[in-house]
């Protein structure tokens, strides 16, 4: 366009794609029309089968290669839907929007349609509003379901049995609504996601078709998102839980670099799965898999060794408490809330670290992963500190920054607040939908009230 001089700032043609524009200052003119800068874009989508809840991708459509109007090219969808459901999803550029309306502990509802095969029994209802625990051990809210119709199978004309429901959730698991009736023995073959907090989907819209959010639309999510709940998230809980690195202190970073000098000695380059693959597990487990994946001529003593005097300095003088920690610690103590850790990391490493940033007093009781017969995303480690607490898992709070750490606690029984962290930052959405409540920091804990 600018090459064939279609573009006009203030009355000149533009020669250059350099050419700054000051906003709100400049009358920009393409093809001699006026063009409006906009910073913020909305879109309400009826999304089809077949298409990717995406921002790219170089086999398949996504949903936004579907908004042919979109001025911005930083747009991307909330949430997401799976490639074979339909219905309702907000497209927008929005982030903290975005953000909000995604985060647990904000609650916003979802109601879906679904279409199942067999006959859903009556007694299901139930099931789904006492809350529900999937195959894989991982909790579900309360649910409701309302159970529409059920047809009857007919073998003469071979038509299978079918219901069909309407479910509402208040939480974003991954595949929940298909794993929630596959707990029923029911498989989920239709499903249509038809509203989303205040948003409802929009009936003249065919799957594929979208149009833009309406100010009143954009104004009643942001009254619903904004509504403080008055609970606090300490409310009712005896014991909070912390994991140690990347949710107490920022010190993720650390541990990669100590992963690359150490394969370094060895002549290895640190693979890009490495960290992922040990996600959770306890030290010593951590140091039998690098001396089997990478046929160390070390034992698995001298590896543990090597890590705690490569980590002990860093420890003690690099790293920080992450932003809040300080005055949440002194908030539960108030409380009189007793609090422990459980972590992944070595006893050693752990005391020093504490010590070193004058924390210690904090905690009535440590436990290591190498105390327990297994590691994260298996609940023992957390169990084992209520235990030691003296606390019930029903009313422990787990605060943690990885997928598999969220997983643990959940299992035990108990509810997870996931914190950012910038080294887990991939496993964002992952993160929000597993746990109960997300954090950027802990700042934000004091907001709640």
């Amino acid at each position: 366009m600018i090459r064939k001089g279609r573009i006009k700032v203030n009355g000149e043609v533009v020669k250059k794609p350099e050419t700054k524009i000051r906003k709100g200052e400049d009358t920009i003119l393409l093809d001699n029309a006026p063009v409006e800068y906009v910073e913020l874009e909305y879109y309400l989508l009826n999304k089809p089968q077949g298409v990717i809840s995406a921002t790219e991708d170089r086999r398949r459509e996504t949903v936004v290669d579907l908004i042919d109007e979109k001025q911005r090219k930083d747009l991307f969808p909330v949430g997401r839907l799976d490639i074979d459901t339909e219905g309702l999803l907000l497209i927008t550029n929005d982030g903290a929007l975005a953000h909000r309306l995604l985060a647990p502990g904000h609650h916003v509802d979802k109601v879906y349609e679904a279409r199942c095969e067999g006959l859903v029994p009556d007694e299901a209802v139930q099931k789904f509003r006492d809350g529900m625990e999937l195959s894989d051990g991982l909790s579900c809210m309360p649910a409701e379901l309302e159970i529409l119709e059920r047809k009857a199978g007919d073998p003469e004309t071979g038509t299978e049995a079918e219901s069909l429901v309407t479910l509402t959730l208040h939480e974003g698991k991954f595949h929940q609504v298909k794993r929630m009736f596959e707990v029923l023995g029911c498989k989920v073959v239709y499903l249509k996601r038809v509203t989303m907090g205040p948003l409802v989907l929009d009936p003249s819209l065919k799957p594929g078709e979208y149009r833009t959010l309406r100010e009143e639309e954009l104004k009643e999510l942001e009254r619903k998102i904004n509504e403080k709940d008055r609970t606090h998230i300490l409310d009712g809980v005896s014991a909070v839980l912390f994991d140690l690195d990347g949710t107490l202190v920022d010190s993720m970073w650390m541990w990669e670099a100590i992963d690359i000098e150490y394969l370094g000695r060895f002549g290895y380059d640190c693979p890009a799965d490495l960290q992922k693959a040990i996600e959770g597990m306890s030290f010593s487990e951590t140091a039998e898999y690098f001396k089997e994946r990478f046929k160390l001529p070390d034992s698995i003593e001298e590896i543990k060794e090597a890590w705690i005097g490569m980590s002990l300095g860093k420890y003690q003088k690099e790293v920080p408490v992450k932003p809040g920690v300080r005055e949440f610690l002194e908030e539960i103590a108030i409380r009189g809330i007793k609090a422990g850790i459980a972590t992944s990391n070595g006893r050693d490493m752990v005391d020093a670290v504490l010590e070193s940033l004058q924390i210690r007093p904090y905690f009535q009781v440590i436990a290591t992963a190498c105390e327990v017969a297994a590691g994260k995303p298996a609940p023992d480690i957390y169990l084992e500190v209520a235990r030691r607490l003296q606390a019930e898992p029903s009313r422990c709070m787990v605060f943690e920054d990885v997928p598999a750490g969220i997983q643990a606690g959940k299992r035990a029984g108990m509810r997870v607040c996931a914190v950012e962290d910038a080294f887990s930052t991939g496993m964002r959405q992952e993160k929000m939908e597993l746990a109960d409540f997300y954090i950027d920091d802990y700042n934000e804990l004091f907001d709640a009230e």
